[in-house]
């Protein structure tokens, strides 16, 4: 037998915004400690929701009741009758109430020995009072905490609602509606597809990477059952469901977590509806923001890892390579990484570039792989100018954000009005040259300056197509038979823009010099235009 007491100098439990109080719980009330309780039976089973309490002297209370109760008896009526005792137990068993408590006195001076073995044999809790104690004080003791944390529960749940709807009429994005999320539950929250692939997370970050180390193994588990405060909750709608939220180590009750959750994927259900069919998918937002970190510099790629592997990128024993491909929708290269059997991520970094990390085995060649990958890039998008900019495969996951800068510079240096001739499908640093470098200093404030005064005759107000007609000039080597073919001019007319340029500009483009510096001015003007 247990004798049920809270320690000495432990304070009295703070009530949680559950919907019920486990037997345990009222056990540990300051009202139920006058009555000296102590349990006799299913000491195993006192984490049962407690979800009324029921005072009732009748040998048939069985059929009165709907389930969770605790029902409080003095027994006189099942004195001196084991038989009825027993029976009165496995009653109360099979209406699935939470517990027993019965008031020792003048029926029962000690627990009755055939009510404690049917319940100890059914399971039920079976607690006795060794102290006269008014049973109106109990039910009104826990009555009004069960309303209290009824109307709390209603009140949270309204809370998180309008938090999260605000935000969506607002059209906040996924990661916000995530962040409100993880600082109602004040744990992790890790939102997934059905692959167990991560879709997106909030909360504090070490936790975050804490849940996310192991992912895989921990995400299988997780969806096994529900324990230590994980909380499922499915994402879908029409029968059909495409992801699922976790609340990781919410520390409050299992109501609390459950309401959270499910307020959680309404609106995260919501937030995808509303989106529409041109918005980017979770998967591909999970991709881009990704890719960004890593090419920011800002996150510690150790940290990035952990989020690469959870969003289903091999990682072990792999070689990366970064690229980046303007022009092109990150779902086109998803597909095309599905079609070419390439295990990667593809999101879009901003001005109309697209990064894709390649993840290869040790064994592949990936100059070869990446040479192939930018030839059907050309065949599947029917865009023979197509451009795959390349950084050098990286061994080590520490070098990948450097690489992964690499190739979008290499990617800014190749497009746009300053890339007159058509690039080859793999474009990397070693064949940007000289357009490269102006790319890299376009910010410096001198190069600003020297490209406004060597180009000023140009800028202003005279005819636009003089600037396109030296742009392709110098890019072209100053061909003019090429320049006119470009331009559908004759050579008189390209002969009389060329003088016009010469006189707006007051320089001999025949002078190799002076043609390098305007040229240099050139490049780094449309650099800044592209800035």
């Amino acid at each position: 037998m247990t004798t049920f007491a809270r320690p000495p100098h432990a304070p009295p439990p703070e009530p949680e915004p559950e919907l019920a109080l486990t037997v345990r719980q009222v056990l540990a009330l300051e009202r139920v400690q006058a009555g000296d309780p102590e349990v006799v039976a299913g000491a195993a089973r006192l984490d049962r929701a407690v979800r009324w309490v029921h005072v009732a002297e009748a040998a048939d209370v069985g059929v009165m009741l709907t389930g969770g109760e605790m029902v409080l008896t003095t027994g006189v009526l099942l004195a001196g009758d084991p038989a009825e005792q027993a029976a009165y137990v496995q009653s109360l068993h099979r209406a699935d109430a939470a517990a027993l408590v019965l008031g020792l006195g003048r029926a029962f001076p000690a627990p009755p020995e055939a009510m404690r073995r049917a319940a100890e044999r059914c399971g039920l809790p079976m607690i006795v009072l060794h102290r006269p104690f008014p049973f109106a004080e109990l039910t009104e003791e826990v009555q009004s905490r069960l309303v209290r944390r009824k109307f709390a529960a209603v009140s949270l749940s309204e809370s998180v609602r309008t938090a999260l709807t605000a935000l969506i009429t607002s059209g906040a994005p996924l990661q916000r509606l995530l962040d409100e999320i993880a600082r109602h539950a004040g744990c992790p929250v890790v939102v997934t597809n059905l692959a167990h692939r991560v879709l997106g997370t909030a909360g504090e970050r070490p936790a975050v990477d804490d849940v996310l180390r192991d992912w895989e193994r921990v995400a299988r588990q997780a969806g096994a059952a529900e324990a230590d405060g994980w909380v499922r909750a499915e994402l879908g709608g029409r029968g059909e469901s495409w992801g699922r939220l976790l609340l990781c180590g919410h520390r409050g009750g299992p109501a609390t977590g459950r309401l959270l959750a499910d307020r959680a994927a309404e609106a995260l259900v919501l937030h995808r509806m509303l989106g529409g069919p041109t918005a980017p998918s979770w998967e591909e937002q999970s991709a881009r923001d990704l890719l960004t970190d890593l090419a920011s510099g800002v996150v510690p790629p150790a940290r990035l890892l952990t989020r690469a592997r959870a969003a289903g990128l091999p990682v072990n024993r792999r070689t990366f390579v970064p690229l980046v491909v303007p022009g092109t929708e990150p779902a086109s290269l998803e597909r095309l990484l599905r079609l070419l059997g390439l295990a990667g991520l593809a999101g879009e970094l901003g001005d109309g570039a697209t990064a894709v990390l390649l993840s290869l085995a040790r064994d592949q060649h990936a100059e070869t792989l990446t040479a192939h990958f930018a030839e059907r890039l050309r065949h599947e998008t029917g865009r023979p100018d197509a451009v795959v900019a390349a950084a050098g495969p990286c061994a080590d996951w520490e070098a990948v954000p450097a690489a992964l800068r690499e190739a979008r510079h290499v990617a800014d240096a190749v497009t746009g009005p300053a890339a007159a001739l058509p690039p080859p499908a793999v474009v990397r640093l070693r064949d940007v040259h000289l357009r490269g470098l102006v790319r890299l200093l376009r910010d410096d404030p001198q190069v600003q300056s020297f490209a406004e005064r060597e180009l000023d005759g140009l800028l202003g107000d005279t005819d636009p197509e003089l600037l396109d007609v030296l742009r392709t000039y110098l890019a072209t080597g100053r061909n003019k038979s090429r320049t006119a073919q470009l331009h559908h001019v004759s050579r008189p007319a390209l002969y009389r823009r060329l003088e016009a340029i010469h006189a707006l500009l007051g320089i001999d483009l025949d002078d190799f010099e002076q043609a390098a510096s305007v040229h240099i001015a050139l490049l780094a003007h449309d650099a800044q235009r592209r800035r």
